[in-house]
C-alpha cells in the first residue's frame, strides 16, 4: 500500500482522530504528511491529552478542524474512525479505510475521570494496534509469487465424521480421500485468510481460530441455520447480527472436530443504519 499524506475523520475533531493523528506522526515521522479533521469540530478533548502523554505522545497546539478545510488535493488516503455515528463526507479520490472506533468519552454514562480516561487509553492502544499494520503494510516489495491455489489442512479425531459435515456444508462430496485424509477441492470458493493475535486473552469466538463461509445475505444465514439443524449439526451460537469489529449476520457451528466454523453475511447499508446505539448483538 503506497500513501504519504493521511486525513483521519471523526465527528468531532476531538479524540479518536486527534489521538490517531498524534500516534501516526509518532509512527511515521517525516516520511508522511498527517492531518485529522471533522464535520463537527469542536476541541480537542482533555482526556486524548492526558490519553496521549501516557504514551509520549503530545497534542499540543493540536485544534480541532473541519473536513471542508482540508484540500482534497493534499490527501491520498482517509481513515474514517467513526462507530456509531454517521462519518464525515470527504470529497477526492484518495483511498479510504474504515477503523470503527466507539467514541471512549461515553457522554451518556456517569463515569469518574479515571473510568473516563481508561476508555481513552483503550481506543488509543486500538488505533495504535491499527497504524502499526498500516505502517507494515506500507511499500511491501513485490513477492514474485503468483499464486494458483491456497492449501488449508486441518486435524481431526473424527475424520469420517468430518468428511460428512464439510460434504454437507460446501454441498460436495469429496475429490480424493485415503484413511488418512479427506480432500476437497471447491473452485467456487474466495480465498480469505485471517491471522489472530495471540494476546493471552480468554478464548472465545473473536480470538479462537475458527473457520468461516460467507454467503449473500441474513436470510441464507437464517436458512442455512435451519438446515444445519434438520441435519443434527451442533449449533455453537445461534443467528445474530453484530456489530463491533466487522459487522454480520452470523452463527457458529462446532464440526465434528471441535472447530468452530462461522457462516456469515456482511450487513447491507440499509441495515448498518439500524445499529443500536450500545453496539451489542441482536439474535435474528
Amino acid at each position: 500500500m503506497e500513501f504519504q499524506n493521511i486525513l483521519f475523520l471523526c465527528v468531532a475533531n476531538s479524540a479518536r482522530s486527534q489521538m490517531a493523528e498524534g500516534l501516526a506522526r509518532k509512527l511515521f515521522g517525516d516520511s508522511a504528511s498527517i492531518q485529522s479533521a471533522g464535520s463537527a469540530p469542536s476541541r480537542v478533548n482533555p482526556f486524548a491529552v492526558q490519553a496521549m502523554a501516557a504514551v509520549d505522545v503530545s497534542l499540543d497546539g493540536h485544534s480541532s478542524t473541519s473536513v471542508q478545510d482540508v484540500d482534497p488535493e493534499t490527501v491520498d488516503l482517509v481513515i474514517t474512525l467513526c462507530a456509531e455515528e454517521v462519518c464525515p463526507v470527504f470529497l477526492g479520490k484518495a483511498k479510504r479505510l474504515h477503523w470503527p472506533i466507539p467514541d471512549p468519552d461515553r457522554k451518556d454514562e456517569q463515569l469518574s475521570d479515571a473510568e473516563r480516561l481508561e476508555y481513552f487509553c483503550e481506543a488509543g492502544e486500538r488505533i495504535q494496534k491499527r497504524l502499526e499494520i498500516l505502517s507494515a503494510m506500507r511499500d511491501v516489495p513485490p513477492s514474485g509469487a503468483e499464486p494458483t491455489e491456497f492449501h488449508l489442512s486441518i486435524r481431526t479425531p473424527d475424520l469420517a465424521g468430518t468428511a460428512r459435515f464439510y460434504t454437507w456444508l460446501f454441498a460436495l462430496e469429496p475429490s480424493y480421500w485415503t484413511d488418512r485424509f479427506v480432500v476437497f477441492d471447491d473452485a467456487r470458493l474466495k480465498n480469505r485468510l485471517v491471522f489472530l493475535v495471540d494476546d493471552g486473552m480468554q478464548l472465545h469466538q473473536d480470538t479462537m481460530y475458527h473457520l468461516g463461509i460467507g454467503v449473500h445475505a441474513k436470510a441464507d444465514v437464517l436458512a442455512c441455520q435451519q438446515r444445519a439443524q434438520e441435519a443434527g449439526f451442533t449449533i455453537e451460537t445461534p443467528a445474530r447480527t453484530t456489530w463491533r469489529n466487522m459487522p454480520l449476520h452470523e452463527f457458529w457451528l462446532r464440526d465434528p472436530g471441535g472447530n468452530l466454523v462461522e457462516i456469515y453475511a456482511l450487513l447491507t447499508d440499509d441495515e448498518l443504519a439500524q445499529m443500536p446505539a450500545d453496539m451489542e448483538p441482536v439474535f435474528i
